[in-house]
């Protein structure tokens, strides 16, 4: 197929075999990627934080070529993986079969990581920074990101964010945003409704007139680039109560909503707390908290933007949008137009036997190469 396969399979294997479930650390991956582009003349900076759970995180960024403040072009993979099965044995084994290599992480997003480790370290006589950013707990909430941003680091001009895109270039996605819920009531013998409050038939009132407003007022505005072209809104989780003979005296469900880019991210905050004010004004003694949890807002690149059209150009394909969450929005603050671009189909990730076609790897690979002459090009 191409003479790079090879050693675009054998570096896969490699950073396959690192165990980068967001729940560990990811410092044997960042000391591994570190090592192959100090090797190659890259300058690399680490940014260390501690996560929610105590453990060490790690952000690398790696610059080679020029003195400009900011890099022409930065490549940007997530570090981390989503947790894989106990009983897929060969999680951590690169396998290839029919043309496809499985493995955690094969697709989301060690493909394009892969790929943009062999375009970056054969790139040479730059007459600009070309910059790679590998970030943490991507899967966990974007949480290296933003800690990137807090700090101002990884200003770029153009930026290429790996995702499974199987090869398109994804110039927007929407935001994604998570609140929780407490709906609280009286406990009581049910066989007495009078002596008590049910917060679980409290909540369904809650939740209908939140489903009111998912079918109405947010199917209004709208960008039909999106598939659905909409703010959509989900109660994934709910728990309440504590026998079948009690009056529950507590309901607590999560909300998650997905604004479209250019919606502000606080319009469904805001209106689960005018939700909670009408429903504390109609019934007396009605009592509910709502706590905001997550709020990352969409992104759109313009499609004349150059990054997207030089991704289109080069792969045939056009610019596309899609309604998961990605670290353009992130890249985006940092000055960049970004694009999400890579190897694999975001449909087979987060599950056992994740894959990537061998295929989408050479062409990748292809297209970041292409790139950075493009952006950083020789002198």
């Amino acid at each position: 197929m191409s003479d790079t396969l090879p050693a675009l399979r054998a570096s896969l294997a490699e950073l396959v075999a690192v165990d980068t479930t967001s729940a560990r650390t990811n410092l044997p991956f960042i000391e591994l990627v570190q090592a192959r582009l100090e090797a190659a003349g890259f300058s690399a900076q680490r940014q260390r934080y501690t996560d929610a759970a105590g453990v060490e995180k790690v952000n690398l960024l790696a610059l080679k070529g020029g003195d400009e403040g900011r890099a022409a072009l930065a490549l940007v993979g997530h570090s981390d993986c989503v947790p894989y099965d106990s009983e897929w044995k060969e999680a951590l084994t690169l396998t290839g079969r029919d043309g496809k290599l499985y493995g955690r992480g094969a697709c989301d997003t060690k493909g394009f990581i892969a790929c943009a480790l062999h375009a970056a370290t054969r790139a040479e006589r730059l007459r600009a920074p070309l910059l790679v950013v590998l970030t943490a707990d991507e899967e966990a909430g974007l949480i290296g990101a933003k800690h990137l941003v807090k700090a101002g680091l990884g200003r770029a001009r153009h930026a290429i964010v790996g995702e499974p895109t199987m090869l398109r270039p994804v110039r927007a996605n929407k935001g994604y945003c998570l609140a929780e819920v407490e709906v609280l009531g009286k406990e009581g013998h049910s066989a007495y409704p009078a002596t008590g409050a049910s917060a679980i038939f409290r909540a369904g009132r809650f939740l209908q007139l939140l489903e009111e407003l998912a079918l109405g007022a947010l199917c209004e505005d709208r960008d039909e680039t999106f598939d659905p072209p909409f703010t959509t809104v989900n109660v994934g989780l709910i728990q309440g109560g504590k026998a079948k003979n009690v009056i529950p005296g507590a309901c607590r469900f999560t909300v998650e909503w997905r604004p479209i880019p250019g919606q502000p991210a606080e319009r469904v905050a805001k209106a689960l707390e005018h939700i909670r004010q009408e429903l504390m004004r109609r019934e007396p003694g009605f009592e509910a908290r709502v706590n905001v949890v997550r709020m990352d807002a969409g992104v759109a690149t313009s499609a004349d933007a150059e990054v997207v059209r030089f991704v289109s150009e080069q792969t045939g394909n056009a610019p596309a949008t899609v309604s998961f969450g990605t670290e353009a929005p992130q890249l985006t603050a940092l000055g960049a137009e970004a694009v999400v671009f890579g190897p694999g189909d975001i449909r087979v990730a987060h599950q056992t036997g994740e894959f990537v076609p061998e295929e989408d790897l050479v062409r990748c690979e292809q297209v970041l190469s292409r790139a950075i002459t493009h952006f950083c090009g020789t002198p």
